[in-house]
């Protein structure tokens, strides 16, 4: 995963992509395309259209770079959120084409897929979002599987502080089934290629 970037970064990067410079944006891809087509394959489990989703957001980055607001968020988060959009986006399209062609099921069938990618989105947008000592936390006992215990003693932190930071990732990944993920994509964007 990509590290977390401090604000003043991200404010430099929105400028120097505004200014159009392409080191700018090769930083960028630089520091994100994993995040970017982790994020999309996550979504369509398909190589080929995670590629062509991280390109698209990276499209959209250069062209639309007054788009982000440095107070909204970090540039890591709106790019996650970028490419959970456009993925769930492309996940509907080819899902609704497949139904059209009749080599998918049924329109709830598609509603149904379409919904669980897009709770793994958000998912993957909370976790992507929240602040690194929450992250940190969570990927010890989900990946590494240690208890709050050996968080705390991997981290540095005190049990209680552990048992705290879990807890709360905990309750911001809760918030992935009850609601959508915000936004819509932003004009113009989303469009079949």
């Amino acid at each position: 995963m990509a590290k977390d970037t401090p604000p003043r970064w991200d404010h430099r990067m929105q400028q120097r992509l505004a200014r159009g410079e392409a080191a700018a944006l090769g930083e960028l891809y630089d520091r994100f395309a994993s995040l970017v087509h982790m994020l999309a394959h996550r979504v369509l489990d398909d190589d080929a259209a995670a590629d062509q989703v991280t390109r698209e957001v990276f499209g959209y980055v250069w062209e639309n770079p007054d788009a982000y607001d440095p107070k909204q968020g970090s540039m890591r988060s709106w790019m996650a959120k970028l490419t959970n959009s456009q993925a769930v986006h492309r996940l509907r399209q080819s899902e609704a084409a497949a139904l059209a062609d009749g080599r998918g099921g049924s329109p709830e069938e598609l509603e149904l897929k379409v919904r669980r990618a897009a709770v793994a989105a958000r998912a993957d947008y909370i976790v992507t979002s929240m602040p690194a000592p929450l992250r940190a936390a969570l990927e010890r006992a989900y990946h590494q599987h240690m208890d709050y215990r050996q968080t705390a003693e991997d981290l540095g932190v005190s049990e209680d502080e552990a048992r705290r930071r879990l807890r709360l990732g905990l309750q911001l990944l809760s918030t992935a089934h009850s609601r959508p993920l915000e936004g819509s994509s932003p004009p113009g964007y989303g469009r079949s290629s």
